[in-house]
């Protein structure tokens, strides 16, 4: 396939890339393609004439998108709203990465791809208006994630390596839920629904339910370490509290998914592993 890869830089678009090896790959990051220029994503789009658009490009820093609302809506609305209208001229196919922070983790049960978005950040409302620009498109998929990992860019495992080394004790939330997603299982299954051009929601997240606190300890697990030396405590302890609210229940049920027949993520524990052995060899 031609492929254009945008936020080839970030964590899943590195491995979009890798998982597009044997594919004609334009890897694009923000340096080469600012989506929120819609003259330079038409140019670049009617350029190379993808087959498929894999739209990884975002601004993802949920605290920052509290402060500075235009800009969030900006990458992750407007920029998709270029990113859908240069595909309509050249008949690609686009597949758009959304987040479990379009809920407002409300739910008692996992959510799945029928629910209702409700979400309460900048960042949430932003990544929403993305999916709005999308929905209903038959030459689109939505892919939504939680809890994002993985060998690259800043994320959850690298930041509980990093205080281990630093701190005898490590303190991560106990009431907020979710699966963590690896970006390297992530990356093979977007290649699957990309070939397919399939269209709808999807979730797409590792198997297996925890909490921050919980996954705190399995990454020290993993990495020879106590996890003893986790503590639990509530999101209302954190200090400085966070900007942004989070959604206490991020659990994305992978309904569409089962239901279209299409593999799940394996369990996040033998990814995590995976990764935590390649970051102590580096």
């Amino acid at each position: 396939m031609r492929v254009l890869i945008t936020g080839a830089a970030g964590q899943v678009g590195r491995e979009l890339v890798h998982a597009s090896a044997g594919d004609d790959v334009t890897a694009a990051d923000h340096s080469t393609l600012d989506v929120t220029d819609r003259g330079a994503v038409l140019a670049a789009v009617t350029a190379t004439r993808p087959e498929v658009i894999l739209h990884a490009g975002a601004w993802t820093a949920v605290d920052a998108c509290e402060g500075d609302p235009d800009r969030a809506f900006a990458v992750n609305a407007l920029g998709t709203r270029h990113i859908a209208e240069a595909a309509r001229r050249v008949n690609a196919h686009v597949i758009y990465f959304s987040t479990d922070y379009v809920f407002d983790g409300t739910k008692s049960e996992p959510y799945h791809e029928w629910d209702d978005p409700n979400p309460m950040s900048v960042y949430g409302r932003s990544k929403l208006a993305g999916e709005r620009e999308l929905t209903g498109d038959p030459n689109a998929a939505i892919v939504r994630l939680s809890w994002v990992c993985g060998r690259y860019g800043a994320n959850m495992v690298k930041t509980v390596l990093r205080l281990a080394a630093e701190r005898p004790e490590l303190a991560f939330v106990d009431d907020q839920r979710g699966h963590p997603t690896f970006a390297q299982d992530v990356a093979p299954l977007t290649r699957q629904l990309a070939a397919g051009r399939y269209s709808g929601v999807f979730h797409v997240t590792n198997q297996g339910v925890t909490t921050w606190y919980e996954f705190a300890q399995a990454v020290l697990r993993a990495a020879g370490e106590d996890p003893s030396r986790v503590r639990p405590i509530s999101t209302a302890d954190l200090d400085p509290p966070r900007p942004a609210p989070r959604p206490a229940n991020s659990v994305l049920d992978n309904l569409a998914l089962r239901l279209e027949g299409l593999p799940l993520l394996p369990h996040y524990q033998s990814s995590l592993e995976q990764v935590v052995r390649e970051l102590q060899r580096s």
